[in-house]
């Protein structure tokens, strides 16, 4: 009960966070593999969601095979037993595979007070490394977050974790901090549209202010996106605007009455397609992109989005004065910034298929 599953289900499932409290207690281990092979993430991850009454001997994989073991703890709990079990299975971790990244989550923070929790959170993390530190493991190098599901905190905990999954992580940062340079953006993050991570940021410290801003933004327009629907071909729009569309005369080629459209290698070299070799151009790519500028004055931001990769999605902050001015040399960059984590994605999909 201290939080695990409301927290996968909040972050991957879109679960309401008022609705947590509804979740049943887990009973078994739950294995939900996040990334799919058609999906155009870069983000790794397969969850192992184990009950509280699991035990290490029962576990029923070695520990050594998990690059990553997040421990969570209610932070309104009595604190001697699971900082026991905590300590017990960070030994064992690290014994086992010494590379391994282990995380806290002190969990359910908006139960308490902003200086209990604090209070509260200082001393978990003190009597954890107090009693590491008698069993002479001390030197376990371990992460400790402060997180709810009722804020931006599990979101922003949950990417740190997920950055270290990330083999092109610093490929992708080298990126983003070409197109805030080239774009004078004052912070940019790449966004897993569907769960609200960042999977990187640029160089500039990340505020809890600007990271909740950019989350909500993007909150925003995936609860009004699917409102709206991209007409790609003429007959798409036909149904849609029945009233305001008028057919474009038929054209003829070589004598066909009702050939298909032109190919435009053929007209590039000078001369008529053969109509028994004419196929329909590839459906062309659509990325959306929003933007709105927050705080009127002279020092007012504009917020970006722009899809990636279908989900993908770079958020940045960029001085209004600049994008209004320079709006073409922005979305020009924006373009090579999505060939190059485009690029960076494929790579990464075919080693996985090969692996």
């Amino acid at each position: 009960r201290c939080g695990k599953t409301s927290i996968q289900e909040v972050l991957f499932k879109g679960l309401p966070p008022k609705d947590a409290f509804f979740i049943e207690p887990t009973t078994k281990v739950v294995k939900t593999a996040y990334e799919s092979d058609q999906s155009s993430t870069v983000i790794p991850l397969e969850i192992w969601d184990c009950p509280g009454s699991l035990t290490i001997q029962t576990l029923p994989m070695p520990l050594s095979q998990f690059p990553t073991i997040a421990f969570v703890i209610d932070i309104q709990d009595h604190h001697q037993q699971p900082i026991a079990r905590l300590v017990e299975l960070v030994i064992t971790a690290y014994q086992e595979n010494q590379n391994v990244n282990l995380e806290v989550f002190v969990h359910k923070a908006e139960a308490l007070s902003e200086e209990y929790k604090i209070e509260n959170f200082k001393h978990i993390q003190q009597r954890v490394l107090e009693e590491l530190d008698d069993y002479d493991y001390g030197h376990i190098p371990m992460n400790f977050y402060l997180t709810s599901i009722h804020d931006h905190s599990l979101q922003d905990a949950f990417s740190k974790v997920v950055h270290k999954l990330i083999d092109s992580l610093p490929y992708i940062e080298d990126l983003l901090n070409v197109f805030c340079g080239n774009s004078q953006a004052t912070k940019a993050f790449l966004f897993d549209v569907k769960s609200r991570l960042y999977v990187a940021t640029d160089a500039s410290p990340v505020d809890s202010a600007t990271h909740s801003l950019c989350s909500d933004f993007l909150l925003t327009l995936n609860s009004f996106g699917p409102l709206y629907k991209w007409a790609s071909t003429f007959e798409e729009r036909r149904k849609l605007f029945p009233s305001q569309l008028v057919q474009p005369p038929s054209a003829s080629i070589q004598g066909s009455p009702s050939a298909s459209p032109r190919s435009p290698s053929s007209f590039d070299k000078g001369k008529l397609p053969d109509t028994d070799q004419v196929t329909d151009p590839p459906k062309a790519l659509f990325y959306p992109s929003a933007s709105t500028s927050l705080s009127p004055g002279s020092t007012e931001t504009t917020v970006t989005c722009y899809l990636i990769t279908p989900q993908l999605a770079l958020l940045a902050l960029i001085p209004t004065q600049t994008f209004e001015g320079r709006r073409g040399l922005v979305e020009y960059n924006v373009v090579y910034f999505r060939e190059g984590v485009q690029e960076i994605w494929q790579v990464e999909r075919e080693a996985r298929t090969r692996g």
